[in-house]
């Protein structure tokens, strides 16, 4: 009985050895099971991790963020530097895929460098000096044009009318966005009850590169408003200490932008209508005439002259409600930096050249040689 006890033990002993075995072996293929997946997952998503870091980061950004490369960059520091800006997804991920396609030789330089530029467009760029997108379209406001011209040309480029432009170039509530976006750029003055529209004069001349097929029509007037804040931005300074408003800036550059012939002449014709100003003469400008007419013409007739609106400069003193046009930088810095002259007159010749005069008289004489 002993010798049975002893086996049962023995054998006993072994059964339990053989599930201990059992259950270590199921341990360790849950075990590695576990790591095997684990493994495929974490695979899984570095695989995703890496083709979304080498893909734009939002190709529907329009915005432009300003990059400074500065000189003696390396490729580390420049991946680095476009991952804190937020214009890529990984620094590393652009390090190694500039590595492997053999890229290097990047210039120094200020960048406008934006979140829907893919990588090789980056790199391209940063090789060039230059930023490198191809815009599906763009399209360029000339200098001088108002608002109801510029609704034309949004007309001619997109797929949008020029009354839709319009009505959103006037709605209040949209007006109230722009102002609460752009407080240094736009304010209440261009809410004067006798202005035209709101926004004419604020819409800058440039050429306006699109990457997207059919970008909103909001973005579009955002885009040229961030223009006129970009462009007017410097001056602010000498504003202040002019006392004068972004508003007053651009409606005299208004009235340079369509009186001067050439750019040489528009500090000349800025110092006229400030010894005008100064004495409390009319400005007497044919172009504020024609634009409260709302009609182009070839030439301004007496009866023109006549018209009874806030915005004849004939019947006005000083500047008119706003600006009759969208001025380019050349005629805001006129404004800002004008002659110091004695004229009091002036007049274009057949061949559209200005001609300045001290007196009527003058004035006159030479009426009777250029223009007779």
């Amino acid at each position: 009985m002993e010798k049975e006890s002893k086996k049962d033990i023995m054998f006993n002993r072994m059964k339990e050895k053989k599930k201990e075995v059992k259950i270590v072996r199921r341990i360790v293929l849950a075990i590695v099971l576990i790591v095997l997946i684990g493994g495929g997952i974490a695979g899984y998503s570095g695989y995703k991790y890496v083709t979304s870091a080498l893909q734009p980061l939002d190709k529907n950004s329009e915005e432009t963020i300003p990059v400074n490369v500065e000189i003696g960059s390396n490729l580390d520091s420049i991946a680095a530097l476009l991952e804190k800006n937020k214009i890529i997804k990984d620094a590393r991920v652009f390090k190694y895929y500039a590595k492997f396609n053999n890229e290097s030789d990047f210039q120094a330089g200020e960048y406008a460098l934006s979140k829907s530029m893919t990588l090789d467009e980056l790199i391209k760029s940063l090789k060039t000096g230059k930023v490198y997108r191809e815009p599906v379209f763009s399209m360029t406001i000339p200098e001088g044009r108002t608002l109801e011209e510029i609704a034309v040309r949004v007309e001619e480029k997109t797929s949008y009318s020029a009354k839709e432009f319009m009505d959103l170039v006037s709605n209040p509530e949209f007006i109230d966005q722009m102002i609460a976006k752009y407080p240094t750029l736009l304010t209440e003055e261009i809410k004067g009850e006798n202005l035209r529209h709101d926004l004419e004069g604020y819409l800058f001349p440039a050429t306006y590169a699109y990457y997207e097929e059919k970008p909103s029509l909001e973005s579009i007037v955002d885009e040229m408003l961030k223009a006129t804040s970009k462009a007017i931005t410097p001056y602010t300074e000498v504003l202040a200490e002019k006392e004068k408003s972004v508003h007053w800036l651009l409606t005299f550059a208004s009235l340079l932008e369509e009186e001067a012939t050439a750019n040489t002449d528009r500090e000349t014709i800025a110092s006229v209508f400030n010894n005008r100003m100064k004495t409390d003469m009319p400005l007497q400008t044919d172009p504020t005439v024609l634009y409260a007419l709302g009609e182009h013409k070839d030439r301004v007739l007496y009866d023109d002259l006549e018209i009874d609106h806030p915005y004849n400069t004939y019947k006005i003193q000083g500047l008119p409600p706003g600006p009759i046009s969208n001025p380019g930088t050349v005629s805001i810095e006129a404004v800002l930096n004008p002659s110091e002259t004695n004229y009091f007159y002036f007049l274009a010749d057949k061949e559209k050249k200005n001609h300045f005069s001290k007196t009527y008289d003058e004035h006159l004489a030479k009426i009777e040689e250029y223009l007779r």
